[in-house]
């Protein structure tokens, strides 16, 4: 079992950054590979980034690819996701998730997930 609580969302305003943090407790964190996810209201979720066991391979989405980098350090039980220029259509729920597949896009393949952070991007 892996509880993720996710941390650092807010209000920022259009070309802002805001870095949120995820911090696993629980089995291996080293086990897991790592996602970022975001639902808006509305809209189905959608896969921000993934990062693998050993941060070696990352994935991004295309509407965040060259704004968002996904980080993690294993020492700290603690992935992060770095928001650079910031649209209102990042406007969402952002979700931590952990996944005991090597790396992965689809959040099917993720088996734990945290109880997410509001991230609201103004204009």
């Amino acid at each position: 079992q892996v509880q993720l609580v996710e941390s650092g969302g807010g209000l920022v305003q259009t070309g802002g950054s805001l870095r949120l943090s995820c911090a696993a407790s629980g089995r291996t964190f080293s086990s897991y590979a790592m996602g970022w996810f975001r639902q808006a209201p509305g809209k189905e979720r959608e896969f921000v980034a993934g990062v693998n066991r050993m941060g070696g391979n990352i994935y991004y989405g295309d509407s965040v690819k060259g704004r968002f980098t996904i980080s993690r350090d294993n020492a700290k039980n603690t992935v992060y996701l770095q928001m650079n220029s910031l649209k209102p259509e990042d406007t969402a729920v952002y979700y931590c998730a952990a996944s005991r597949a090597l790396i992965a896009t689809s959040g099917t393949r993720y088996d734990y997930w945290g109880q997410g952070t509001q991230v609201t991007v103004s204009s």
